[in-house]
This record gives C-alpha cells, structure tokens and sequence, in this order.
C-alpha cells in the first residue's frame, strides 16, 4: 500500500504543477489586460493637471468630480446615450429575428441553389467595410434618409456574420425534433418558434452579446451618416470630443481636455461591463454553440 500511493501522490504533484503554472500565466495576463481599463477609471477621478504631471500615480486625497462635471456641461453625452440605446433596441431586434430565421433556412431546408446562395452570403464577409459607406451614403440621401433613426438601424441590421453563426448552431438541432413537431401538426413557424428557438438559446444568447457590442462600439458608419449633433452617437461624441472642447471653449488645454475625455470614457466603458458581466456565462456557451460543424 505504501509503495503504491508514493508513486500516485509523485504523479498527482506533476499533474498539479502544469495547472498552477497555467493558472498564474492567466492571472498575469488578467492583470495585463485589465491595466489600462483601471488606470483609466482612476484618473477620470484625479485633477486635470495630475493626470499629466504624475499618470500613474493615485492620491485619494485628490479626488475630484471635476472631469465630469466639465464633460457634462461640453458635450451631448446624453444625447449620444440616448441615441444609442435607439439603435441598440431596434437593430439589435432585427439582428435577433431575421438571423435565426435565415439561418434555419440555411440549416434545415434543401431548395434550389441554396448553397450559391449561402456562399453570396459568405462573400459579403470579404467585403471591406469602406467599399460599402459612398453606395449606402447615396442610397440614404436618395431616400432622404440622412440624419435619421433609419439610416443608422437598418443597414446592416441582419449582416452575413449573424447568418452563419445561426446557421452553425441551429446545423446541431437534430432533424428528429423537427419531424416530431410536424407529426404533431405544427406549423413551419410554430417549429421554429416553439422548437428550435429554446434548443439554440446558448447560441443566441452568444450572437446577443456580440451584437450588442459591435452596435454599441459602431463608429464608422454613424460618423458618415450624422452631420446633426442631435443624431450623434455614443462613440461619434466621444471621437469629437477634444474637437468640440477646443473649438466650443476658450483656453480648453491638453490636460483638460484628457480629464475630460477619460470621464466620458469610463462612463459609456461602463454599460459594456455590466453587460459582459451579466451574459458571460451564455456567451462562453454560444461561443462553443457556434463552433458547432453544420
């Protein structure tokens, strides 16, 4: 017995030590990461002028809600959280509705040329963003759609990358459900609705965080199709803020203006967190539901 365990307790020391290792190496790299998001709350909170003179440095005795009070009174942030919030709801709903059901089409059905058109669908992932802004910017004044809530909720609404992570995921529900459902007298929907929808909710709930991420951080195409401050959002403000500061208030400086924008940083950083926080879990979960082979 003795001779036995030596051994058994030698190989448990060996297998622990690759997992302690890997342990530490993920904290350090923890650590690494969230360095900049910390440094970046703190010094929303320290006077202008200390943020520049001593940057890595902390006294609380120094803190100051003077960064926000500044940015306040500045910039539209509210405005540009508002308008956010608008086109987070309806595009993100959109995103949520039309993809599944694309990718069930895509998934469960054999009709002619599906696989031409699942791989047009593809192809629009090779496309560079900047290729596709003049055409929708000339589509959108055609329409007269320029500075409204339309031209920044609809295009893009339901994008090629939506499509095959639902069409991935929903590849994994078996076909035996579905063809029960029917024997039951299911209608074509209502199996969608009732039977694929809460075998899929990890993968969607994946898609959920993703989508909501890439709209709340969207920058490029709402730069272009906002010229009205009213229309701004989130990130268009705070990409102009330094701009606004210097050109809307005399004597606006460096230090001033970095105060100014790390406080309207940390406030739209925080959203994300809570949201990452919340849905982790369900995200971890869709992204092993999306890597699923169709």
């Amino acid at each position: 017995m003795t001779t036995t365990s030596i051994p058994l307790r030698s190989l448990a020391r060996k297998r622990a030590r690759p997992a302690i290792i890997s342990q530490v190496f993920l904290l350090l790299l923890t650590l690494v990461f969230l360095a900049p998001v910390v440094w970046a709350l703190l010094s929303a909170f320290k006077p202008a002028n200390e943020i520049i003179r001593n940057p890595l440095g902390f006294d609380p005795g120094t803190f100051t809600l003077h960064n926000f009070q500044q940015m306040f009174g500045d910039i539209p942030i509210g405005s540009g959280f508002l308008n956010t919030a608008i086109v987070l709801v309806f595009k993100g709903t959109i995103t949520l509705f039309f993809a599944p059901l694309a990718g069930y089409a895509f998934a469960k059905y054999t009709f002619r040329l599906k696989n031409v058109f699942f791989g047009m669908v593809l192809v629009t992932l090779m496309l560079p963003t900047i290729v596709l802004i003049i055409p929708l910017l000339l589509e959108m004044k055609e329409l007269g759609w320029v500075n409204t809530y339309q031209a920044l909720i609809l295009p893009g609404s339901v994008d090629a990358f939506a499509i095959f992570w639902m069409r991935q995921v929903i590849s994994a529900v078996p076909d035996e459900l579905l063809d029960a459902a029917r024997v039951d007298g299911c209608s074509e929907f209502g199996i969608f609705w009732r039977v694929v929808l809460p075998v899929i909710r990890p993968g969607l709930a994946g898609l959920a965080v993703l989508t909501v991420m890439n709209i709340y951080n969207d920058f490029v195409w709402p730069v272009v199709i906002t010229t009205a401050d009213r229309m701004q959002t989130l990130q268009v403000v705070l990409s102009t803020l330094a701009q606004n500061i210097s050109g809307n208030k005399i004597g606006a400086d460096y230090a001033t203006v970095t105060g100014e924008l790390l406080a309207a940083s940390s406030i739209a950083l925080i959203p994300l967190l809570i949201i990452f926080i919340v849905l982790q879990k369900h995200f971890i979960n869709g992204i092993l539901a999306g890597s699923v082979k169709g």
